[in-house]
């Protein structure tokens, strides 16, 4: 892998670079801890120095070199300067570098606290005098050294505090270096793995890419399906560097939280003193922080736990991890989380622990939502102590993690050691929740729910497998039957709450999808506040799986940018083994970029999505994400990405799934429209909205019509948008009914006035669409002043879309002179359609569309295909 690109320090080099124009300043200083890119930045500070005309010099300070008066900067000196004198040697070293009315010298050194007085002092010298510039770089904690001080002291000396990245930096780092997008998950590993340490993050990048365990899909890079983040022999170097200095009781301490940890104060203390405890926090290699009353000690960074870990012998890890059990255990394991540590300490000591506080701590690890963890205490157990209980346990994590058929086999097995109809109830429950989610057909499952309904005479199991039926209608698509079964659900938790969970789940996206989605949002408001008040370590959702419907109410209500606030917000909250609902989230993050009209951005979480899906083999988002990256590309004009998306998703059987397959026709709509084929793209989207309106989904009966209606059929799909527009609450379809409208009568006014209502609501792309046509449609009208302004609108808007390419964007002002059908077949001849299949397509006889094609370039004022191609500003394939 090459040099890395500077990146996330514009704000540094800023600073530098004002630094260097002030005739006031004399150096400019880096500060901070090893592996932060100090070095790094310094050589960007020289190269741009010496693009503003400076000469530069270079220079190393070394113990060794310190020996030496002047050592590290002698090759710096100009030849045949004595310096035995040093007041006269000086003088003649100012003298032979000071030229005149140029530019100063910028002089970097690296490591400048372990310069010798002698070179400190010369520099000082030059600074003052205005022949040199200093930069420097110094490690945290180095500040106070006499050089140092002697270097930095009066106000034209700039210091800057160089801190370790954030994950955002560390995503334009690495989006830089890698030269493509990195998955959101993959990213958070690769950010708490380095620290932010900029060197640390490379040696990690280097090594995973070169093993394999870092890989791309052509879209995002990701972590390969069940590898880990790679160590090397450059990072255990590093490492070892800091750790190697520290007696035995420091090091034992340190394998105690390598293996153990985070751990209690009062608990390290017991392996190490407080004088030891606070040198390594001192140094930066444990850390500490405040939970409750108590203090809990950590390593500070993930890497020197990977290192210590690697490098404790067998019996010793055996002795470490059983020691710091029984410690726990004498202090009577009182807090919630010592069952589970406990058992996960003995577990990997020996194997095997006590089976009931395997059960426990499997218990707690669900309640955690870490299902691997959860699985492997499960899978512990002696196959003779496996219970109904412990079985259910396993199938529902398998299930969570995407295991579908580990998760069926589960359940198989308990349903073999039920003892009553009451547990076979329970089990056949969490079995058809697992067939929901799966890849399984949707009569597959309702034949499940029938079986449970067989085991059940009460009236409240009745109205459990009811709500049952209902939660599974609506992941298969049904929302009517669905809804109509879960018109009596209760925003208060009943009983089984596993159900009630589920159902409370789909109960308001059901709602938001059928034009409810002011409903949507006070139901699953209610039902999240709900189940936060559970406090039920049983319970096997996390609960910020209550924020999908809210996401996806809140784009239907056109608060664009709060759907995209919550979904990040949501995707933060969920653990790494949370697969299912993290690409939910990511699914609906890209859905609500796409309406705001960022496509960039939707083919980027869209991509997420996908990643995700493949992972856990899950069907019922992978294809809408497949299609929505596809819609995205094809808009963005990269029609290459745009079939390849659309190729793995043909090969993925269609499955009856929450979202309507109706909106999956985008990609091929948008890719037909990126073609110049209108007619075929606007025949696709009539299919699929009446599609979408017999299965009431008329959230996406409204997308598709949209669609319609910029893809020159307003006057078709104006009328239905209007209906809907009465049937649905929320702004944002009112505001594309009125869109549709305005393009269906070409009225300049109207549609000026529907691109500042979805201005307003952040659908951006909509709204450039719009002020595009007004502009137009005034410029033929002859009123240039007011097209020019809609013009400039339209460009300021079109800015946040980020290289969106529409019908309406690119060609509205180049085709303005020209009829509906001229413009029809003028894109399609742009983009490369002979007559004979314009004539094909359009229905039309070859002359006439030679005739309307000879009419558009006498219109635009071009006489070859190459040439309207040109005009259009169309990107072809």
């Amino acid at each position: 892998m090459p040099r890395w690109p500077l990146v996330a320090r514009e704000q540094e080099l800023n600073a530098f670079c004002n630094a260097l124009r002030s005739r006031r300043s004399r150096g400019f200083m880096v500060v901070g801890p090893a592996g932060v890119g100090k070095s790094r930045l310094a050589e960007e500070c020289l190269s741009r120095a010496v693009k503003a005309g400076h000469r530069v010099g270079r220079a190393t300070a070394t113990a060794a070199a310190a020996a030496v008066p002047l050592g590290a900067i002698a090759h710096l000196i100009p030849a045949g300067v004595d310096l035995s004198d040093p007041v006269e040697g000086f003088a003649k070293v100012a003298a032979a570098l000071y030229q005149g009315d140029r530019r100063p010298w910028v002089i970097y050194v690296d490591d400048l606290h372990l310069l010798d007085t002698t070179s400190v002092m010369l520099l000082r010298q030059l600074m003052d005098g205005g022949i040199v510039r200093l930069v420097g770089t110094l490690p945290t904690g180095e500040t106070t050294s006499p050089g140092f001080q002697a270097l930095t002291r009066g106000d034209a000396v700039c210091r800057i505090e160089l801190e370790k990245f954030c994950q955002s930096q560390v995503e334009q780092v690495l989006q830089a270096a890698l030269g493509g997008s990195i998955g959101r998950h993959t990213l958070r590993l690769l950010s708490e793995a380095s620290g932010g340490n900029a060197l640390f993050l490379r040696e990690l990048v280097r090594a995973s890419v070169a093993s394999g365990a870092l890989i791309s899909d052509g879209e995002v890079w990701h972590l390969a399906p069940g590898r880990q983040l790679p160590g090397s022999a450059r990072l255990t170097e590093l490492m070892s560097a800091h750790l190697d200095a520290y007696g035995p009781d420091a090091r034992s301490a340190l394998e105690l939280l390598a293996l153990c940890g985070p751990l209690p104060l009062q608990e390290m203390q017991t392996i190490a003193s407080m004088e030891i405890l606070a040198d390594l926090e001192q140094t930066g290699v444990i850390s500490t922080t405040q939970a409750g009353r108590r203090t809990v000690v950590a390593l500070a960074h993930p890497m020197f736990g990977e290192m210590l870990r690697s490098g404790v012998p067998a019996l010793r890890r055996r002795n470490i991890l059983l020691t710091q059990a029984e410690r726990v255990e004498a202090y009577g394991a009182r807090r919630r989380g010592d069952a589970l540590q406990i058992a996960t300490w003995r577990l990997a000591a020996t194997g095997t622990a006590d089976p009931a506080l395997l059960q426990q701590a499997a218990k707690l690890a669900r309640s955690a939502h870490d299902y691997p963890h959860a699985i492997s205490l499960l899978e512990a157990l002696p196959e003779q102590l496996h219970t109904v209980e412990s079985r259910l346990l396993l199938g529902e994590a398998f299930s969570q993690m995407g295991g579908w058929k580990q998760a069926e086999a589960a359940f198989i097995e308990a349903e073999g050691l039920a003892k009553d109809d009451h547990e076979r109830l329970v089990i056949a429950l969490a079995r058809t929740a697992n067939l929901a989610w799966s890849n399984a057909d949707r009569a597959q499952v309702l034949r499940a729910n029938d079986g449970a309904a067989r085991l059940v005479a009460s009236p409240a199991d009745h109205h459990t497998i009811q709500i049952n039926e209902g939660f599974l209608r609506v992941v298969g698509g049904e929302l009517v039957q669905g809804l109509a079964l879960l018109e009596n659900l209760r925003v208060e938790p009943e009983n089984p709450k596993q159900t009630w969970l589920q159902a409370a789940l789909m109960k308001p996206a059901a709602l938001a999808l059928s034009g409810r989605a002011q409903e949507a949002a006070t139901w699953t408001e209610q039902a999240h506040a709900a189940h936060m008040a559970l406090n039920d370590i049983s319970l096997l959702p996390h609960p910020a799986i209550h924020r999908i419907p809210l996401i996806l109410a809140l784009t239907e209500m056109g608060q664009l940018a709060d759907a995209c606030v919550l979904a990040d917000d949501t995707y933060t909250q969920l653990t790494d083994s949370c697969m299912i609902v993290r690409a939910w989230t990511a699914f609906l993050r890209g859905r609500a970029e796409w309406l705001a009209g960022h496509p960039a951005t939707a083919r980027r979480w869209h991509a997420e999505a996908a990643v995700l899906a493949r992972t856990i083999d899950h069907a019922k988002v992978l294809r809408p994400a497949l299609a929505g990256l596809a819609a995205s590309a094809a808009v963005l004009g990269d029609l290459t990405a745009a079939e390849t998306a659309l190729d793995e998703y043909r090969t993925i059987s269609p499955s009856n799934g929450l979202m309507s397959n109706a909106e999956e026709s985008l990609a091929e709509a948008w890719l037909l429209a990126g073609r110049g084929n209108l007619v075929d793209a606007r025949a696709v989207l009539r299919h699929s909205a009446n599609d979408a309106r017999s299965q009431g989904q008329l959230a996406s009966e409204a997308l598709l019509l949209t669609d319609m209606a910029r893809l020159s059929g307003a006057k078709e799909a104006a009328p239905r948008l209007a209906e809907i527009s009465q049937i649905c609450d929320g702004s944002f379809v009112v505001a594309r009914a009125r869109f549709a409208a305005a393009l269906a009568t070409n009225d300049p006014t109207q549609l000026l006035e529907a691109s500042e209502e979805l201005d307003f609501l952040g659908a951006d792309l909509l709204a450039a669409e719009a002020a595009t046509t007004a502009a137009s449609a005034l410029r033929r009208a002859g009123h240039s002043r007011q097209s020019t302004a809609a013009t400039r609108r339209a460009a300021q808007i079109a800015v946040r879309c980020r290289s969106a390419h529409t019908p309406l964007l690119t060609t509205a002002e180049a085709t303005a002179s020209l009829t509906a059908r001229e413009r029809e077949i003028a894109l399609l001849a742009a983009a490369g359609a002979a007559s004979k299949s314009i004539a094909t397509t359009l229905r039309l006889s070859v002359r006439t569309v030679d005739n309307h094609l000879q009419h558009a370039y006498t219109k635009m004022g071009v006489v070859t295909r190459g040439e309207l191609a040109a005009t259009l500003r169309a990107e072809l394939s």
